[in-house]
């Protein structure tokens, strides 16, 4: 079995929480390399665009009456969604630090690593 075909046998296997951590994984990656390179406004404005579509598909799903959250979970995940869309706003226009948005990620995913263990 190739290697390819092993990850997307792993990534269909894995549970939910595995694979939300592993999309903030990949996005905060890319923040942080944007944050590195921030003469390259391209890839910068690529990696807010993919961290604030997470967020926004988050949210999104957050707002659906199925969602089996707690309702105060759900509304916290909704609220950090509308700041992230606006912090990200102003990073775009040089206004606001890149960190902020990593941060979040960041504690989050430590969230979804202590649902996991």
């Amino acid at each position: 079995m190739s290697i390819q075909a092993y990850q997307r046998v792993n990534q269909q296997a894995e549970p939910p929480r595995a694979t939300e951590y592993r999309a903030f994984a990949e996005t905060t990656r890319g923040l942080i390399a944007a944050n590195e390179n921030r003469a390259d406004l391209q890839f910068v404005i690529d990696a807010l665009h993919k961290n604030r579509r997470l967020w926004s598909i988050l949210a999104t799903d957050c707002a659906q009456p199925t969602n089996e959250l707690p309702q105060s979970l759900r509304a916290g995940i909704i609220s950090l969604s509308i700041f992230v869309d606006k912090h990200t706003s102003a990073v775009i226009r040089s206004n606001a630090d890149i960190d902020v948005l990593i941060d979040i990620n960041r504690t989050i995913m430590q969230g979804l690593a202590g649902d996991a263990g």
